[in-house]
């Protein structure tokens, strides 16, 4: 009875007059989902935790990565290698503080962005959310097009339309749970892994070259700046973070201080493993592209498809150069990573309208308004502008998502600044201080090259000169109002921190495991009447 007066007052009406369902959970009766972590401390425990990192690490390895990885190995060879190597370290710091937030919390980071901010910033930040879900979604649609093309012959525009389907599939996973679920991503990881291993064994990179492009960093033009970019917000998505810290909410951890500790270095070794495997998969995709566009036999016409390599151009040249069953192995492994990607992206969705609107949607209906939103303009690409066409809208896709960045990274570092202060072994402070490093690094590229493209677009256009002020007006005001907008995040004061969720207020709190994300169905309430 305890359990159901409990689960009874999640239902109360927030303060604010809204329904308020962010830690109520969905199904009041299912144990035999729950993950359930020892509580004596144990290297055992580490299978408990195992799982989350996999599915985020498939942001890492979409179709968006496969597409900047490809371009990065056929322009420049091996020399944007040490970008994926920094971006991937980056990656780890960045998100072991999401997974931080969400085990000391036992809250996600729109959640937390809710109770933070007032209506208006939060909205704002829900906006810019939900244009990072979409844009990650571009690549994803897309890729599972190419893929259906080379396994099947199929039109890129009609594969982009079928890739609606993909909601059928999401529905039929869906009553099984997280930890299924988790198992089914790990798997999809491990068939792309070694996919492009098998690639790399037969394409035969020079490994001086390749640890040389990995570990002295080089930037031979705009260009190659422009590509950088792109391979940092194909690496580093914003959604990726909402997902990291609502995903870890699945555990039921010890609520003791050395409970949570051990819960933090779990995740960071769980996910250190996931991102190494993503690592060696984005190494294996530019190192390929580059051993094979700069093969010394190579034909004319290949050599004209590495000048404008996309996902679709590089089956052709696989096949050419490798084998027709590289083609094959490289579409396998290219649907493999469309289609997990489309689940982890729908539920970074999910999570952020939860979080930031205090509203869920039937995930059937949430994966449909996100997937035709990406679909739309996709089809509409690759209708007028083709393969080719579709292949740029992969990297404009990157590029939102690298400038969005700071809007997700910033309200992060300033509450784990302030909530996490038990929640690692690692010092927090040393934590947050490398993160700040890394994120202004991130911003401040974002920046620079924004402003100077800008800056080139303006004086070689052949614009007249008086529409050419009025643009430049234009663009300088809205890159005011983003850097504004940034430095508000920045400078603004938090509120009174959360004290640690630990035993001595696990009477008062009982938030993990959150049974909206262990149940990752979300089917509908349980009424008051079957409870009882």
């Amino acid at each position: 009875m305890a359990a159901t007066e409990s689960g009874r007052s999640q239902f109360i009406s927030s303060p604010g007059g809204n329904r308020s369902f962010s830690n109520s959970p969905l199904i009041e009766n299912s144990d035999s989902n729950q993950i359930i972590v020892s509580e004596k401390k144990s290297w055992k425990n580490f299978f408990a935790y195992l799982g989350p990192g996999f599915l985020v690490s498939i942001a890492y390895i979409d179709p968006g990565n496969f597409e900047t990885d490809l371009q990065s190995g056929a322009q420049y060879k091996y020399e944007l290698l040490w970008i994926i190597l920094v971006a991937s370290c980056a990656a780890l710091v960045i998100q072991s503080l999401a997974a931080n937030l969400g085990v000391v919390t036992g809250k996600h980071l729109a959640e937390q962005c809710r109770a933070e901010y007032s209506k208006v910033p939060n909205f704002l930040l829900w906006v810019v959310a939900e244009i990072a879900v979409v844009a990650c979604d571009i690549p994803e649609v897309i890729g599972t097009a190419f893929a259906l093309n080379m396994l099947f012959s199929i039109p890129v525009w009609i594969g982009v339309l079928l890739t609606g389907l993909s909601t059928l599939i999401l529905l039929a996973l869906q009553k099984y749970g997280v930890r299924k679920l988790e198992f089914l991503i790990a798997f999809l990881v491990f068939t792309i892994a070694i996919c492009f291993f098998v690639e790399l064994h037969y394409s035969k990179p020079d490994p001086g070259e390749v640890l040389h492009g990995l570990f002295v960093p080089q930037l031979k033009g705009n260009g190659a700046t422009g590509l950088a970019i792109s391979l940092l917000g194909a690496m580093v998505m914003p959604h990726n973070l909402f997902l990291h810290s609502a995903l870890v909410l699945s555990r039921k951890i010890p609520r003791s201080a050395s409970g949570i500790k051990e819960a933090c270095r779990f995740y960071l070794i769980e996910s250190g493993l996931a991102l190494m495997v993503a690592f060696l998969i984005n190494v294996s995709v530019i190192s390929v592209s580059g051993a094979v566009c700069n093969a010394p036999n190579l034909s004319s016409e290949d050599r004209a498809n590495c000048e404008e390599l996309d996902l679709n151009k590089a089956s052709f040249l696989l096949r050419n150069v490798v084998g027709k069953w590289s083609s094959k192995l490289f579409a396998i492994a290219l649907l493999a990573s469309g289609q997990s990607s489309t689940i982890t992206g729908t539920y970074a969705g999910q999570y952020v309208m939860q979080g930031f609107l205090d509203l869920r949607l039937e995930p059937w209906l949430r994966n449909l308004l996100t997937r035709c939103l990406a679909i739309i303009p996709s089809l509409i690409v690759a209708l007028i502008g083709g393969s080719a066409g579709a292949g740029k809208l992969i990297i404009i896709a990157s590029m939102i998502l690298s400038f969005e960045l700071p809007f997700a990274l910033v309200p992060l570092l300033k509450f784990t600044s302030c909530k996490t202060k038990m929640g690692s072994h690692v010092n927090p402070k040393a934590i947050t201080a490398l993160t700040w490093v890394i994120g202004g690094l991130i911003m401040g590229i974002n920046i620079y090259y924004l402003v100077s493209s800008f800056i080139k677009l303006l004086i070689h256009s052949h614009m007249k000169l008086g529409l050419v002020i009025f643009c430049g007006i234009l663009g300088f005001a809205g890159i005011a109002i983003y850097l504004a907008s940034i430095g508000y995040l920045v400078f603004r004061k938090n509120k009174e921190a959360t004290p640690l969720l630990s035993s001595r207020n696990s009477q008062n709190v009982e938030t993990l495991p959150r049974q909206d994300i262990v149940n990752m169905q979300l089917p509908n309430r349980v009424s008051t009447s079957d409870v009882d």
